[in-house]
């Protein structure tokens, strides 16, 4: 292949990542809240998809009240993190601790402590809808 081939398919791989990407990087960006696309892939089951982004908060920041269109596996990976799930009490995690959130389940996410708070969320969710919606 020529050199001219293989820059054109370079390109052309580009410009699909970056249409298939670009909304799903976007989702829910606000300050002292950063979002890392990690992986997407389709599921043995129809219409499903696994998704799994970084989510770092800065100490003292919130991320509002929101749904996911399907289920919510956490990890947390650094510092502490407090989650209020609907209007049960909240609870405070740390690193090395999982939550499950159920589908459609409005919760809230905050970094209560003086460190950056990271967690890995592993989303399964219904193919072609947003990753998250925003509850007021």
């Amino acid at each position: 292949m020529t050199r001219m081939k293989h820059f054109k398919i370079a390109a052309m791989a580009a410009l699909v990542a970056g249409a298939v990407l670009a909304p799903f990087g976007a989702q829910a960006q606000q300050n002292g809240v950063t979002r890392t696309d990690l992986q997407r892939h389709d599921l043995s089951a129809p219409g499903r998809e696994a998704i799994q982004v970084r989510v770092d908060l800065a100490p003292g920041v919130a991320f509002g009240k929101h749904t996911h269109p399907g289920e919510e596996v956490i990890y947390v990976l650094e510092g502490q993190l407090e989650y209020q799930i609907e209007d049960k009490p909240p609870v405070t995690l740390k690193a090395g601790d999982v939550l499950f959130i159920p589908a459609g389940t409005v919760h809230s996410a905050r970094n209560p402590g003086s460190v950056k708070g990271s967690e890995l969320a592993t989303y399964i969710v219904e193919k072609g809808k947003p990753l998250l919606t925003l509850v007021k």
